[in-house]
């Protein structure tokens, strides 16, 4: 039986909106062409997870027009907090859906980084945008909600760091969201060539109580030979969202990527984060730290796919649930045939704190050859009352013991931000989710 999916969009509305904002006609004809293809794809099979019922398609408003800052001084002091306002050279901040401010230092422009919003991308660098959108990382066609979100991207971040340079300080982009009815359909894509060197750190920051928006963020890395790549994210969106979360990597020969995630959601959310170790030496470093509460029901999968001899994969997810939260943790390591001396490594670690929170950690290791190595960890349970005996026996108070173990839980992921603005937020953000 076929059942007919109605999207929100038709395609003449998306080749409209494309042609409102200048896009070459390439990238029209690729919104139109992953519209059609949407209506006729499947949804997405989390593991575990019974998603028929969520609602990813349904959205009030595609775009909503808000106004910029002309000044940091003018941005909400939770925003703020965030940024470095003296010493912060790289910046930019999407309000909604529309790009409200950004700074690249002249230095940087000198050597021909590009650090700019998507649209402006797609329109002033055609030719590069062209080569890499959804066409390594992640494709068009895996399911209804990638070529969902190829047909409606409405916001998000193109970087490009050339052959042999260097970014010594990070890029740092926030995402506000302060209009309940704003959806976010976000694409990122961080490009760095061969010997560069890039720290890129995002946020989503929202301001509203509650939204009746759709989030469908796709995050793409095309990291080639001996690039250094350390992508750090903090995702805090309001109750409401149905979130739907991709990012993903294509590492080559000795390439390198260090993933730092604290997906701080109140909203339901369905999250991928895939690397590809493609090359011979490539490496990813995989850290996940997640904060569940309410009713809230979550899935997160994170795969390291080893194609690459010597390539090496570490995962490490650690998460707190309290209330009637779900979670579920897929933790996957799958070395190919072929890639000899590969090591997968894995850590899955969920920590309950009622009676009705439910958490499900999954380790999986796939192996198709022979001379490598492997290893999984995976554990759910309470607070551990031998430490929780500790502290107390110290004079703190149970309160305050619970805490500290908790903190000292995530701090694998919190301590490894780059910017102490964004640190700071995921512990205090965490601090109020446990509270």
């Amino acid at each position: 039986m076929t059942v007919e999916t109605k999207l929100a969009l038709s395609a003449q509305e998306v080749r409209s909106f494309s042609q409102s904002h200048n896009e070459p006609t390439w990238f029209a004809d690729f919104r139109e062409a992953a519209l059609t293809k949407a209506a006729e794809l499947p949804m997405p099979t989390p593991d575990k997870t019974n998603i028929t019922k969520w609602n990813f398609l349904d959205f009030p408003i595609h775009t909503v027009e808000s106004k910029g800052f002309t000044s940091l001084e003018e941005l909400p002091e939770e925003v703020q907090a965030l940024i470095d306002t003296e010493g912060q050279e790289n910046l930019y901040i999407q309000r909604n859906n529309t790009p409200a401010f950004s700074k690249v230092s002249e230095v940087l422009k000198a050597k021909g980084v590009i650090f700019t919003d998507i649209q402006t991308a797609i329109r002033e660098h055609s030719d590069l945008v062209q080569k890499y959108f959804m066409t390594t990382a992640v494709k068009v066609d895996e399911h209804k909600l990638t070529s969902y979100h190829a047909a409606l991207v409405n916001g998000g971040v193109f970087v490009y760091v050339p052959r042999n340079v260097i970014v010594e300080k990070p890029l740092q982009v926030v995402f506000v969201n302060d209009n309940a009815e704003a959806s976010l359909f976000n694409h990122v894509l961080v490009v760095a060539e061969q010997s560069s060197v890039v720290t890129y750190v995002e946020t989503y920051v929202s301001t509203v109580e509650e939204s009746k928006g759709q989030a469908n963020i796709i995050a793409e890395v095309v990291a080639l030979d001996n690039a250094q790549v350390t992508y750090g994210a903090v995702d805090v969106l309001a109750k409401g969202f149905t979130t739907y979360v991709n990012r993903r990597a294509n590492m080559a020969r000795d390439a390198k990527i260090n993933w730092a995630l604290g997906l701080m959601n109140d909203s339901d959310t369905i999250s991928e984060n895939i690397t590809h170790l493609i090359g011979d030496g490539s490496f990813a470093d995989t850290k996940t730290v997640v904060v569940g509460r309410g009713n809230q029901k979550q899935n997160f999968t994170t795969e390291v796919r080893h194609w690459g001899k010597n390539s090496e994969g570490l995962i490490l997810k650690h998460g707190v649930m309290k209330d009637a939260a779900q979670t579920i943790f897929n933790g996957i390591g799958k070395i190919e045939h072929g890639a000899t001396k590969a090591n997968a490594e894995q850590e899955s670690r969920v920590l309950m704190l009622s009676e009705k929170a439910r958490g499900d950690a999954n380790p999986i290791l796939l192996i198709d050859e022979d001379d490598v190595t492997a290893g999984h960890a995976a554990s759910v349970g309470r607070v551990d009352p031998i430490q929780l005996y500790y502290l107390m026996s110290r004079g703190i108070s149970k309160t305050e013991a619970e805490r500290l173990v908790i903190h000292g839980f995530l701090a694998p992921v919190v301590n490894n931000l780059p910017i102490e603005g964004v640190k700071k937020q995921l512990t205090e953000v965490i601090e109020r989710k446990v509270r």
